[in-house]
């Protein structure tokens, strides 16, 4: 991600981060810092270990990294 212009590399960055806010971050009111970062934090552990992915054939990252089947 570090190419200047080279805009497919901030696609998936871009991605996930919509993902957090509209499935996470917009959904609850986090009263504090912490708390957001605790929240962030469960939703990156179920997004990658829970949340199954079409592009992944319906598989999680984690199946996908570790080459495992849930």
């Amino acid at each position: 991600m570090d190419g200047r212009g080279r805009v497919v590399d901030s696609i998936f960055t871009e991605r996930l981060w919509r993902s957090v806010k509209y499935e996470d971050v917009y959904l609850h009111d986090d009263q504090s810092v912490r708390e957001g970062k605790h929240g962030i934090g469960r939703y990156v552990e179920f997004y990658n270990h829970t949340r199954l992915h079409q592009a992944l054939k319906y598989q999680t990252p984690a199946e996908v990294h570790f080459h495992t089947t849930g």
